[in-house]
């Protein structure tokens, strides 16, 4: 019988590619909503490439008393036009990549919605990413399961009730995972290492890390889903 892998992670503006190879390495991917909202993180903010480099793109937020407040529970601040900024910079940014013709649609729609809070709008693009790309791993939301505990015991209660063979940590898992908890619970631990391969991408020299977007616009579906995988694990040895 197959193992099955979980993974686990906040969600994420635009996510970078890393982000999906994680996800797609799993049968079920959690996304922690019900956990506190920390910012300067990527939840409400990433990276896309401009003739002069790196450009953020911030999604401005409610927060007052934010330090009690889970991510699911986080507004945004519609006072500015903060989606049409982001709709313009994108534009202005990636016209001539190869595939953007192909998506400009879906983008000009989502940053012309009203969204009141960042939780759907984050699980809105990546349900749209993960098909466009093919990957078809079943996302879950934390605050449906009814689990509230943290850190380690947060992670080994959702291993339990989605019985999970393996958990999938990030690399920096490494500095805070307590291996010998989930050994003691049946939980194989895996650390992702993912390496993002150089790709064609406007604008001169190759940056990495950059929003998925970057990789899909200038690739298109077939080519970005080699990418997350190139040079990095594409599945679980069982």
């Amino acid at each position: 019988m197959a193992k099955k892998i979980i993974s686990a992670h906040q969600p994420a503006y635009l996510p970078w590619l890393g982000y999906i190879h994680k996800v797609a390495l799993s049968n079920e991917f959690i996304i922690l909503d019900n956990v506190q909202f920390e910012k300067n993180s990527f939840t409400n903010r990433n990276k896309i490439k401009g003739p002069k480099g790196v450009l953020w793109l911030t999604v401005p937020l409610h927060l007052s008393d934010h330090f009690h407040k889970n991510i699911n529970q986080i507004e945004i601040d519609n006072s500015t036009n903060w989606s049409e900024k982001h709709w313009t910079s994108i534009f202005y940014n990636y016209k001539k990549a190869p595939f953007f013709d192909k998506y400009s649609g879906f983008l000009e729609d989502m940053y012309h919605r009203k969204w009141d809070s960042l939780l759907p709008l984050t699980m809105h693009y990546l349900k749209f990413f993960l098909d466009e790309v093919g990957i078809h791993t079943e996302l879950l939301l934390q605050s449906n399961l009814g689990i509230k505990s943290k850190k380690n015991k947060l992670i080994l209660d959702l291993c339990k009730t989605r019985n999970a063979d393996i958990f999938i940590f990030g690399n920096f898992g490494k500095d805070y995972a307590d291996q010998k908890l989930f050994s003691s619970n049946n939980i194989n631990v895996v650390f992702q290492e993912y390496n993002c391969s150089k790709y064609q991408q406007l604008w001169g020299e190759f940056i990495p890390n950059l929003t998925s977007l970057d990789a899909l616009l200038n690739l298109g579906p077939r080519k970005t889903c080699d990418i997350i995988f190139e040079n990095n694990i594409s599945k679980i040895v069982q």
